[in-house]
């Protein structure tokens, strides 16, 4: 984490979180336990494309920053190995354009935030043009085709002040207004050709900021507070129109899971997460909402938990 670094690095003891045994009983609104990740990890960068989800990046227990990429098949429910990262980084951020997945940026294991982005093409990474400054902990969001990296922290180690926006189509960067509440370990989501943030944090503390930037006009609006004020979230959307936040950090680790209906404007509370973490991987795949990865305590903690629930959002 960029403001807590210190505090990851200086943790003692760090183990991967115990969790109940991978088990079948799940229905609509309930949880289930799917097998663990390979290699427990937090801070890591997580996207979905062609019935996969990626995970990739992040820290291993002894707080080396790795470039470990593994996959879960939502179909068989097994986990694989991925091609490795081209760089090693935590705090990366992830999206899906046209069925393939994006990695931005994130601290390399000096310290300091990269630029670089890069695409899994035909299982392997491919390059991009690289952003124009180097980004770590804040959240990447795709719609219609182009991706929004918004909040973070930026080249100079202070919060980012703009958005830095990728078309795939040209290969090409811009910018566009940063987040009005500027903070990093947010999360984002995008629905129906808008980019949502949510939650995050700064130096003082955790933030319930909720935002909204349309594209088409160029602006952001601000939306009603997240319930449960937290930054080391993440969030996804589901395909009914509502922005999920899941976990996070600080004075401990958050179960709450946060649900913002983008057409009736309102929060309510989905079930608790059954092993709460920061630092997570949050993605939808049709009306499933995984989650994956992540610190079981603040600071540098890891585990290997991979867990779902059904929000029958899609027909």
């Amino acid at each position: 984490m960029p403001v807590l670094l210190l505090l990851l690095l200086g943790c003692d003891n760090p183990q991967p979180a115990p969790g109940p045994q991978p088990g079948s009983q799940a229905g609509p609104g309930s949880w289930r336990r799917l097998p663990d990740a390979p290699t427990p990890r937090t801070e890591v960068a997580a996207a979905a494309a062609g019935g996969k989800i990626v995970v990739a990046g992040g820290y291993v227990a002894d707080g080396a920053t790795v470039s470990t990429v593994e996959t879960y098949s939502t179909a068989d429910r097994k986990w694989d190995r991925g091609p490795a990262l081209p760089l090693a980084v935590n705090h990366a951020m992830a999206t899906t354009v046209e069925d393939k997945v994006y990695v931005f940026g994130g601290y390399l294991a000096s310290g300091l935030p990269s630029a670089a982005a890069y695409t899994l093409d035909g299982g392997r990474w491919r390059s991009l043009a690289p952003m124009p400054e180097g980004r770590a902990a804040g959240t990447a969001v795709a719609v219609d085709g182009v991706v929004y990296v918004a909040g973070g922290i930026g080249q100079t180690r202070a919060l980012a002040d703009k958005t830095l926006v990728y078309d795939p189509a040209t290969d090409r960067w811009s910018t566009a207004p940063g987040v009005p509440t500027r903070r990093e370990h947010l999360g984002g989501a995008g629905y129906d050709g808008k980019v949502y943030t949510v939650g995050g944090r700064t130096s003082a503390g955790n933030l319930a900021a909720v935002e909204v930037y349309d594209p088409a006009t160029g602006s952001w609006q601000v939306l009603p507070d997240l319930p449960t004020a937290r930054g080391g979230l993440a969030a996804a959307a589901t395909c009914d129109g509502r922005i999920v936040a899941v976990g996070g950090e600080n004075p401990g680790t958050f179960k709450e899971v946060e649900a913002y209906d983008v057409r009736g404007g309102g929060w309510k509370a989905l079930p608790p997460l059954p092993t709460p973490r920061h630092g997570l991987g949050v993605v939808t795949v049709g009306p499933m909402l995984y989650v994956l990865a992540g610190g079981p305590q603040p600071g540098l903690h890891v585990s290997p938990a991979t867990e779902a629930i059904d929000l029958g959002s899609c027909p």
